[in-house]
């Protein structure tokens, strides 16, 4: 698990309940900024840029307030959790997250485990010591967040798709009701203009489209532990120092937080364990492992 990296850009097409069957079909309007660190298009087709500047700025709020919670590269509670080993009342966002790993983390059998950040630090020449390891060692609740002095957490392997669970729900509320959206996971609601289902793709590191489907209100997330290397070693770590299972797993499931965290997971798990894993969540499947 490692920076937010893996795709930069954040394509949406969207089909507004305001507009008429038709109307405008082929206006189309972007935004460029960042998101966790990295710049960042989206664009929003079916809709005029005045229609879409409001919703373009409730975005980038988002967005902002987002990394606020989870970016490892500026101010934000995960940052202060790092610095500290306490965090005093964490966000609902973040214990959400925390407790979406928690419930990876035991059924993986604690292959999937964001305490593995002193070990990517080291590997990435960035610290000299791996500091404690162990998802078992962090504690939390509502009021407060603790964890081994040296410890330090990336949720990386998840948060993305939470992320993208996020602003999908955004756009819903913003009367979007068709959207394909790609946030480095994919997330599809409802249908196409001419109510076809959403297609995707799932490609290697290297750009290569090695499957194709279709989705309609699910989330697609893809994993490739050399899709970025630190060291010698691939981004996506077992704390017990075991190589990866698998090059490349792609897995959709109805939220993309869940996707993106059995995706990572499933890198490091033997074949059975990883179908295992699956099937305990309603909804998710394999859908490409190599």
């Amino acid at each position: 698990m490692t920076r937010m990296n893996r795709r930069r850009f954040l394509s949406i097409a969207a089909a507004s309940l305001a507009l008429p069957k038709g109307a405008l079909a082929a206006e189309s309007a972007t935004w460029r900024g960042q998101a966790m660190g990295a710049p960042t298009v989206m664009t929003l087709a079916g809709i005029s840029a005045t229609q879409a500047a409001p919703i373009f700025v409730r975005v980038e709020q988002e967005l902002l307030r987002l990394e606020g919670i989870f970016s490892l590269y500026r101010e934000s509670e995960l940052v202060r959790l790092n610095s500290d080993a306490r965090l005093a009342a964490p966000s609902a966002e973040l214990l959400e997250v925390l407790s979406l790993s928690d419930g990876l983390w035991r059924a993986s059998g604690g292959v999937f485990d964001p305490s593995v950040q002193p070990l990517w630090l080291a590997r990435a020449g960035l610290s000299d010591r791996t500091g404690p390891l162990g998802w078992g060692n962090l504690r939390f609740d509502a009021r407060k967040i603790e964890m081994k002095p040296g410890m330090a957490l990336t949720l990386n392997g998840i948060a993305q798709g939470y992320i993208t669970d996020r602003i999908a729900a955004l756009l819903q509320s913003e009367g979007l009701r068709d959207v394909l959206m790609d946030m480095g996971e994919v997330a599809a609601m409802g249908t196409r203009a001419d109510g076809s289902v959403w297609r995707a793709g799932v490609a290697t590191p290297e750009g290569e489209v090695v499957h194709r489907l279709t989705l309609r209100d699910r989330a697609l997330a893809t994993s490739a532990p050399t899709g970025t290397m630190v060291g010698k070693a691939g981004h996506i770590m077992n704390p017990n120092g075991t190589p990866p299972t698998r090059n490349l797993v792609a897995v959709s499931a109805p939220r993309a937080v869940l996707a993106d965290g059995l995706s990572t997971a499933l890198c490091l798990l033997p074949p059975a364990e990883g179908d295992a894993l699956v099937a305990r969540y309603p909804g998710a499947k394999i859908e490409i492992s190599t």
